[in-house]
């Protein structure tokens, strides 16, 4: 008779154990996803603009300036491009005095050669249009590139990631 007692406490105190083990670990999980959404949300807030007042009257008009470079048209963010085709990309930007665009491959500044070509085009007095074409893409083609306007005053950037596809007709 002792020894089944002494059995049947012993199991049960197995089966305590595994429920205070799969508490725990319940609870762990759902505190670390808790941390996680909390560590993204900061990561968010660390990213946005700053606003407001600066210390000194020179930086707030540096960095709150209205005539500052602003991109206010570009491509989509994530393009695919079909071997042997056109691939054209969009900036337009505007600021006094008017903003230079820039155009970068993978990071390296970009010039018009046989198979791209760089336009651009002022429009009035305070705004620029520029567009990238390569005709024909080829797989070396693929990357991110990025047109940055700049003035004296600020610099925009916009970035579009590309990859090809083949066409089968």
């Amino acid at each position: 008779m002792h020894r089944k007692s002494h059995s049947a406490n012993t199991s049960m105190y197995v089966c305590l154990m595994v429920l205070i083990l799969i508490f725990i670990a319940v609870d762990d999980v759902a505190a670390r996803r808790g941390r996680a959404r909390g560590r993204t949300k900061s990561r968010m807030q660390i990213g946005l603009p700053i606003t407001g007042k600066y210390r000194d009257p020179e930086s707030d008009q540096y960095y709150n300036n209205n005539n500052g470079a602003k991109i206010t048209l570009a491509s989509h963010f994530d393009y695919e491009y079909v071997l042997g085709h056109k691939i054209a990309f969009l900036c337009v930007a505007r600021g006094t005095p008017r903003p230079q665009i820039t155009w970068f491959k993978d990071g390296v500044e970009i010039f018009s050669h046989l198979y791209l070509h760089v336009h651009e085009w002022n429009i009035g007095k305070d705004k620029v249009k520029s567009k990238i074409e390569i005709d024909p893409a080829t797989q070396m083609d693929a990357g991110v590139y990025e047109c940055t306007a700049d003035n004296m005053y600020s610099i925009d950037r916009r970035s579009f990631k590309t990859d090809f596809s083949i066409a089968f007709d």
